[in-house]
């Protein structure tokens, strides 16, 4: 491999016979969603997390090579071919990160989107689908800072928690929000309100008294005619939206959870054991991985005809009827360095901190 393209890649290279749980941890370790799989100093192919999330829906195996899940036909460039051809190349499939490859197959070059485009070139989402943020709790989790400020105005960094939010959508073309207030109202309407986001448009939903995290929902039945996102105000999601948005569309869900993978190391080593108590196998500390609901959803708007009017009700209740008549509920995984959860003091702390850095 030549020393250019080593330099430009080198923190993102994974060999083949690595697992998938090690290409999501290396990719949350360098906040990158792409990685380039080598066998030795032979390039084989990239491998994206929407091949590791293909593979997780499908329930592989995290323990599973890399080489297993890869895609035989990831478009690549030829060494010496006109840059223009490649930049339109990516524009036309949209694709960020293009390989360049010279005649015996050997990875010479990497080009990017930030290597041949402004900005204002880069292809943008247009996804136009409403959010809801449920952001009427009293933020009990984090007091005492919450006797004063509701929890969608705690700031990380220069910005409210529900700047951030409001922000990562509007990125992807998502631009009316309906925001379900109850404690500290007022507050959280005046701040939006001299804040004047560029681009933002807020209708606010009045919880009357505290109706859980979808009891508000039944407000919108005459407001909703396509799929919307639902989030709560303590979680941030850094994750292609349309990509959710395309999982739910290809499978036709009803309800869409998005769930973050999180990863346990045991302190002890486990033991497994055969039906006459004699030992099979010792398992020294191992990982664990579990998903996580990680509080953000896509819902299609008919289900709020199953939210009762008035009446305390989750986002879990909604979810156990759907389940009770045999609905369709998707769960899209992502990685567990792609979901902060800030709202209990330890969380808040230390992912402000990984927020900030």
């Amino acid at each position: 491999m030549y020393a250019k393209v080593f330099e430009k890649i080198h923190d993102r290279i994974i060999h083949k016979e690595e697992s998938i749980l090690s290409a999501l941890k290396l990719m949350d370790h360098i906040d990158k969603k792409l990685l380039f799989v080598f066998d030795g100093d032979k390039y084989v192919n990239i491998v994206s997390i929407g091949d590791i999330q293909r593979a997780i829906i499908r329930n592989e195996s995290l323990t599973k090579a890399i080489s297993t899940i890869l895609r035989p036909n990831t478009r690549t460039a030829r060494e010496n071919q006109p840059v223009s051809e490649i930049k339109r190349k990516m524009l036309d499939s949209r694709i960020e990160c293009m390989p360049i490859i010279d005649d015996a197959g050997d990875l010479v070059d990497v080009l990017f989107w930030d290597d041949l485009l402004e900005p204002q070139e880069q292809p943008q989402s247009k996804l136009n689908l409403p959010v809801v943020i449920m952001a009427g709790g009293k933020g009990t989790r984090l007091k005492p800072i919450t006797n004063v400020l509701p929890k969608p105005l705690i700031p990380i960094g220069d910005k409210t928690i529900i700047e951030h939010i409001i922000e990562r959508f509007l990125k992807v073309g998502c631009d009316h929000f309906y925001i379900s207030v109850n404690y500290k109202a007022e507050l959280i309407k005046y701040y939006l309100h001299q804040l004047k986001l560029p681009g933002c448009h807020v209708d606010y939903i009045h919880e009357n008294q505290p109706l859980g995290t979808a009891g508000s929902l039944s407000l919108l039945q005459a407001d909703m005619d396509t799929p919307f996102f639902l989030t709560n105000c303590d979680i941030l999601v850094n994750e292609r939206y349309e990509e959710i948005v395309a999982y739910h569309q290809a499978e036709h869900n009803e309800l869409t959870l998005v769930a973050a993978l999180k990863h346990f190391q045991l302190p002890y080593g486990t033991v497994d054991s055969g039906s006459g108590g004699e030992l099979i196998q010792l398992n020294e500390k191992p990982e664990i991985t579990f998903k996580i609901n990680a509080g953000l959803y896509l819902i299609e708007p008919h289900l709020l005809k199953e939210i009762p009017e008035n009446k305390f009700f989750h986002m879990t209740h909604l979810i156990e009827k759907i389940i009770l008549r045999n609905g369709k509920i998707g769960v899209f995984p992502i990685s567990e360095g792609s979901w902060q959860d800030i709202g209990e003091w330890k969380t808040y702390l230390n992912n402000n901190q990984v927020i900030l850095h």
